[in-house]
């Protein structure tokens, strides 16, 4: 009787910090999502909520990206994943039937996104230089000429981009730049052009 009667009272004690920690662990409660998860949406929709300034520009104002709930898996449905709204069909599709281009300038609107929130977060820390590699070559003039606007807007304000690409109609963009030649001999020469 008295075992039983100390395990009811411990069992009432702890009852309050069990049911938190299942809640945390998202093992409870009505929509049953962790925590750190929830913490980690909450940074996510600042992200994408910055991304979208930049997509816009680069875009045309076409694709706006939403963070979604919808997914065959359960770390999909966390709302950590996210779908685009097409402006030119009014319909949310999918980030994998983006072109190459397209998928490229959104990754990019994101990463600056990313920069931005972090900035403002993290005690104003900067991420003041940021290095573009290749991608160049899957955009149409018209959007290529967005997407410099976007970076020369960025280097107006202080910080510094490094694209690395073969693209040819980004040497008249870049002012200062290493140009890399392949000679015959198979080895190579750097150039600097200011």
């Amino acid at each position: 009787g008295h075992a039983e009667e100390e395990a009811d009272r411990l069992e009432e004690a702890t009852e309050t910090v069990i049911r938190l920690a299942a809640l945390a662990r998202g093992m409870d409660g009505h929509r049953r999502i962790a925590l750190t998860t929830y913490v980690l949406r909450l940074w996510f929709e600042q992200v994408v909520e910055a991304a979208n300034i930049r997509l816009a520009a680069m875009s045309a104002g076409r694709y706006e990206l939403v963070r979604t709930d919808e997914g065959e898996t359960r770390r999909q449905r966390s709302g950590l994943t996210l779908a685009v709204i097409d402006r030119h069909t009014g319909q949310e599709r999918s980030p994998k039937s983006l072109s190459g281009g397209e998928t490229f300038f959104t990754s990019l609107a994101l990463a600056l996104g990313l920069a931005d929130v972090v900035k403002a977060e993290a005690g104003g820390i900067e991420l003041d230089t940021l290095f573009i590699d290749e991608g160049f070559g899957s955009l149409d003039a018209q959007t290529l000429d967005q997407v410099m606007s976007v970076i020369d807007e960025l280097r107006d304000r202080g910080r510094a981009v490094g694209i690395v690409s073969h693209v040819a109609d980004l040497k008249e963009r870049v002012y200062e730049r290493l140009e890399i030649r392949r000679l015959g001999d198979g080895s190579s020469t750097t150039t600097v052009v200011a």
